[in-house]
């Protein structure tokens, strides 16, 4: 009798278990987590997606680093979908697995631009499995109110005259924009280690260098813009949609493509390896790659999505902007390669040493 009544009150707390599982996983069904940028997920496309599919979405915002560190802490665990750069794919792949590959039946590809898929083949193929699709894609270059100065190249931010008046960020695009201007191809090192650790400490010291002009290292976009616009910052090694955001509010303020050649990233869609949904992660990719909604997209970010067709979609003044910063199209800018394991912890030395120096 004691062996019949304990099997019955195992058979209870069983049933009461999956009575509280069940529902969770119907309603997994309806829901999509994404990691995501700020302003990657505009309300009114999430308000069209919920209300074409009758999937939620939760968003949560974060960058690259915090991508990473929040998806190798859970084996690829949270979310749904994210969109990490598509050069820091690869390496994080290869060391933590935490994205499961691509099912590109699943995604109406004839909706990408085929340049910008075949750009991320290369860097986020591993295994000869695809692990990212194109999603935003942008530049960095040089922003300097005419009125002030002019510039045409990143280490034009250390003359001596502008002392105390320009700004960057203390992050790896500064690494490499420096390592262009001084002549070198960081990414052609990036298989060297040692040639690699000697630029990137050159570098260092050029930075060291010019820290008196430095009259802060931005931490966030509006720091940044609220520099410019008050004369506090007369030029800056900026993003496109800030420098383009900044010419309409001041004409006098411009956005250009530095001699040795603006750096272009891109944004993308990734699967994590223990996502719950992925077949709402599916039908957002394919949702917002829709022109019309991928344009709404672009003027929430202010940049061109991988969309076919959302560009003459675009605000006419950006299309005119970006006409204008890039003349000969996207023949002098640089794309950042994947990034292989080990180089980050390389260049956070060298960016620990810029930042303590005197």
């Amino acid at each position: 009798m004691n062996s019949e009544r304990a099997w019955r009150a195992f058979c209870a707390v069983l049933i009461l278990a999956l009575g509280a599982v069940w529902p969770a996983a119907a309603d997994d069904s309806r829901v999509l987590r994404i990691i995501t940028w700020a302003s990657y997920v505009p309300s009114e496309v999430v308000a069209q997606f919920r209300k074409e599919t009758g999937i939620e979405v939760q968003v949560t915002l974060s960058n690259n680093e915090e991508m990473i560190s929040k998806l190798r802490a859970t084996g690829g665990a949270g979310f749904d979908l994210a969109q990490p750069s598509q050069d820091r794919i690869f390496g994080a792949q290869q060391e933590f697995r935490i994205y499961k590959p691509i099912d590109t039946s699943r995604v109406r590809l004839d909706e990408f631009v085929p340049e910008l898929v075949d750009a991320v083949r290369k860097n986020a193929t591993v295994d000869g499995k695809l692990y990212g699709l194109p999603y935003v894609w942008g530049t960095e270059g040089l922003s300097y109110n005419s009125s002030r100065t002019k510039i045409a190249d990143y280490t034009d931010l250390c003359r001596l005259e502008l002392k105390g008046r320009t700004a960057v960020r203390l992050k790896r695009p500064t690494l490499m924009a420096f390592a262009l201007a001084s002549g070198h191809d960081p990414f052609a090192l990036y298989h060297d280690t040692r040639a690699y650790t000697a630029l990137m400490q050159q570098v260092g010291k050029t930075l060291a260098a010019c820290k008196a002009n430095f009259r802060f290292f931005y931490d966030n976009k509006d720091q940044l813009l609220n520099g410019v616009r008050s004369g506090e910052i007369w030029a800056a090694m900026m993003w496109d949609s800030g420098g383009w955001l900044l010419n309409r509010e001041n004409p006098a303020i411009k956005f250009i493509n530095p001699l040795s050649g603006a750096i272009a990233w891109m944004d993308t869609f990734a699967l994590p390896a223990r996502g719950r949904n992925d077949a709402a992660a599916y039908a957002w990719i394919n949702f917002v790659m829709l022109p019309k909604v991928a344009a709404l997209v672009g003027r929430s970010i202010g940049n061109f999505t991988a969309s076919r067709g959302a560009d003459k979609l675009m605000d006419p003044r950006i299309r005119a902007q970006f006409a204008e910063t890039f003349p000969d199209g996207l023949k002098n800018i640089k794309w950042y390669p994947a990034i292989p394991a080990g180089l980050e912890e390389i260049e956070g030395e060298v960016l620990d040493r810029v930042k303590a120096a005197d």
